[in-house]
């Protein structure tokens, strides 16, 4: 698939999501070891600065803007940010932009893999997997963060002897200030730790069964605590209850499909998991106050 050069605006027709390794190149899936960096113009410009709604299996992308301003859709909510910023898209979240020209800055693309496969990179940074990330940026951070970017940068197009281990280490110092700038400080995130990794945890089983509808005491089985702790880890770290996190995970499904699937809602109910089409119109009414054919109407 390729941009819509005559309508340059964030389009969000019924259909197929279309899946990249990077934008418009082939959907083939990225290997664990996958890792590219490229100037935020290299692939914006020649797209009239306009990327379509997609998607990355088994990536995770993220957008530095150094300077300029960008409107930017994740999984169908727009937004705005001005520089500096960081975006930070987890692998499977539809995501489009629409940059300011003349806009600078870096995209980072990597196996998801890559990074959160040891115990102690996943306790830090699991916060980056929990949803799509808009950042504001304080100058300083900024200014740290572009240095690294450049550095990245230059081991990437430089095949030199150690090129491996230093892009890992440069990555993932990226990462630790990004995560720095959402979790508000490293003592904050070290007093929460715990709570943080068992959040972590229950994101993961969420995604493998939130179209069963699952009890939450079943998760709370599944990650062999108590309810009660679940429901306090939740709270402490995201705000939100444990059946909140799950609806939201399914309300989020429910939301991309009526943005991107041409189906009926019906249809999409039962794909949902839910027993009778019925059911679904009253949860999605309930929580998003307007019936799943109002929505899709709206967002088309």
């Amino acid at each position: 698939m390729t941009t819509n050069e005559q309508n340059p605006t964030l389009s969000k027709r019924p259909g197929s999501i279309p899946v990249f390794s990077l934008y418009g190149e082939s959907n083939q899936t990225a290997d664990s070891e996958f890792l590219h960096i490229e100037e935020l113009v290299t692939r914006s410009q020649i797209h009239n600065w306009e990327i379509q709604p997609h998607t990355h299996q088994g990536l995770f992308q993220l957008l530095f803007l150094f300077s300029g301003d960008v409107d930017v859709v994740l999984d169908g909510v727009p937004n705005h940010r001005a520089a500096p910023a960081v975006i930070s898209v987890p692998a499977a979240t539809v995501h489009g932009f629409h940059f300011h020209p003349g806009s600078e800055g870096y995209v980072l693309t990597f196996a998801q893999t890559r990074i959160f496969s040891r115990p102690e990179q996943q306790q830090l940074l699991s916060q980056l997997l929990a949803g799509p990330l808009l950042l504001d940026t304080p100058a300083a951070t900024a200014d740290r963060l572009k240095n690294l970017l450049g550095e990245i940068m230059e081991e990437f197009n430089t095949p030199l002897p150690g090129r491996a281990i230093s892009l890992e280490g440069l990555v993932a110092a990226a990462l630790v200030l990004v995560t720095r700038l959402h979790l508000g400080s490293v003592d904050a995130h070290s007093a929460a730790s715990g709570q943080i990794d068992l959040v972590h945890r229950l994101q993961v089983h969420i995604e493998k069964h939130y179209l069963s509808h699952a009890s939450i005491s079943f998760y709370a089985q599944e990650l062999g605590v108590t309810e009660s702790r679940l429901t306090r880890a939740c709270r402490a770290i995201t705000g939100r209850s444990p059946l909140e996190l799950v609806q939201n995970r399914l309300l989020l499904e429910a939301r991309r499909k009526l943005i991107y699937i041409a189906e009926p809602v019906s249809t999409l109910a039962y794909e949902l998991g839910f027993e009778e089409p019925a059911y679904f119109w009253r949860f999605f009414k309930r929580h998003m106050g307007m019936t799943p054919t109002e929505f899709r109407e709206r967002g088309s």
